[in-house]
């Protein structure tokens, strides 16, 4: 992949039923409380970091990650990747340390986080968002955005997580929307809350590029993509082609080789509509008037990536195979997907049940069935007793690493990161760390522009003048 890439993911918080009402509204910080605290797993913010994280909301990780509270949730943000088997370990150390936490305060039994973007009680939804570091002379002209625009939209055939059911979210306009014919299953749980292409907020106007110009690196040789139209995922596999193909397809972009003619007449509309379509055809319409699928699509971007990108090491080979051999499944033989794909493997879990018990698609069971595929706990979650295909089932097997959740990547400056995390974790210094910087005492900051260095010499040098100063001086 060689990209930097993290990812970012909100938890919901389930309470067993005989809990008082409201009871799940503590856990979060419960858990935030006991990872920093008792299993001491980072350091915990000292100061502000903007008006809605106090001092002790959250704070950074020994894997260089970050763990914190956002409107409620429990939010987990990867620490940066070079690599694709890196970024899926890592996305996936959130979940253990969550789980970790239950046990560790011996809760397991009767709380569970969900891995997952919709509530089907209050129509909530919750995000999963993407981290693509791009160079910052990469030109996002408006054919270029409506191309890429074309892939986000119909990547969900392979990435979405599937969900029982449908929402109606206000637009930012704040019409109320025409009813729609109901819906038993889609493809996506994102694809309803989605209401605009490209935006700057994340909340209220969801848009699938999030045009936020942040880059948390030195700012006149990078950018940062902030996506907010993926789902999140419960196989390790289906995280993989997520990143990895948004990845080939970010440097076919700046390589000035995306396909042409390729843009969608309303990118916004043609989410839903895929996401709605159970035909398997999947049609939308382009700018130019014509229809097209969006298997075409992909398979579009995936010649190109295939002309331009193969042999160029193992990693992606890998992903082209695996790319290539997912839209031939979803073509020819969906259920070779088991197990790697969430929403065809969750469609037929439900489907399953749904046959054995005799009822259809409105009862309430499938739901709470729908929630529980989401589980993070293996002893319990749904997507865990699903047993793929050997091809999928080694690669999901093989991302779990019980190391990712305290040690960082070795080629990031998460590197660096992790270094002061658990320096000051040891001492009493005054520290504020971020994902670019680190400083001691207000009075010395060490900036860390370049997420491609580890920054390891240098962090050890400034924890070195750091530890030859008093705090109280």
């Amino acid at each position: 992949m060689d990209r930097i890439v993290g990812i970012e993911t909100e938890y919901g918080c389930l309470v067993s039923g005989h809990a008082q009402p409201g009871s799940s509204d503590g856990w979060p910080v419960k858990v935030k409380n006991f990872l920093f605290r008792k299993a001491q797993i980072g350091t915990i913010d000292l100061h502000y970091r903007d008006y809605e994280e106090p001092p002790g909301n959250g704070g950074f990780l020994l894997n260089g990650g970050r763990l914190y509270l956002d409107m409620g949730h429990i939010e987990y943000a990867s620490p940066e990747c070079l690599h694709l088997r890196d970024i899926v370990a890592y996305d996936l150390a959130g979940d253990q340390l969550l789980q970790s936490a239950l046990e560790g305060l011996h809760a397991s039994d009767r709380v569970s986080f969900i891995k997952n973007n919709v509530d089907h009680h209050t129509g909530a939804t919750f995000g999963c968002h993407e981290n693509y570091l791009m160079r910052r002379e990469a030109q996002f002209t408006p054919p270029i955005l409506g191309t890429l625009l074309s892939f986000l939209a119909t990547r969900q055939i392979f990435t979405g997580a599937g969900r029982v059911g449908q929402a109606n979210p206000l637009a930012f306009d704040f019409e109320v929307p025409q009813p729609d014919a109901q819906v038993e299953f889609q493809i996506s749980q994102r694809a309803d809350h989605i209401v605009n292409d490209i935006y700057q907020w994340v909340q209220f106007n969801r848009a699938i590029i999030n045009a936020r110009d942040e880059p948390l690196a030195d700012y006149r040789k990078y950018r940062r993509l902030h996506l907010l139209i993926g789902d999140s995922n419960m196989s390790p596999f289906a995280t993989a082609l997520k990143v990895g193909t948004t990845a080939c397809v970010l440097s076919l972009l700046e390589e000035g080789r995306l396909p042409k003619n390729l843009s969608l007449s309303d990118a916004v509309q043609s989410t839903r509509d895929i996401s709605r379509d159970q035909t398997g055809r999947w049609l939308v319409f382009l700018e130019n008037g014509k229809t097209i699928g969006a298997l075409d699509i992909q398979w579009q971007f995936h010649e190109l990536a295939v002309k331009h990108f193969a042999g160029l090491n193992e990693e992606t080979d890998w992903l082209l195979d695996s790319w290539q051999f997912t839209l031939d499944a979803l073509d020819h033989k969906p259920e070779s997907l088991i197990g790697g794909v969430d929403w065809l493997t969750k469609k037929w879990l439900l489907e399953t049940f749904m046959a054995a018990e005799n009822i259809g698609w409105e009862h309430p069971w499938l739901q709470s069935l729908d929630l529980e595929y989401h589980n993070i706990d293996p002893a319990r979650g749904l997507f865990f007793g699903v047993t793929p295909a050997k091809r999928i089932g080694e690669w999901n097997d093989s991302m779990r690493r019980k190391e990712a959740s305290f040690t960082p990547p070795a080629n990031t400056r998460a590197a660096g990161r992790a270094q002061a995390v658990a320096y000051f974790q040891k001492r009493q210094h005054p520290y504020v760390i971020n994902w670019d910087s680190v400083a001691y005492d207000s009075r010395d900051f060490l900036v860390m522009g370049d997420p491609f260095c580890d920054y390891r010499n240098e962090v050890e040098k400034f924890l070195s003048r750091a530890g030859s100063t008093s705090p109280n001086e």
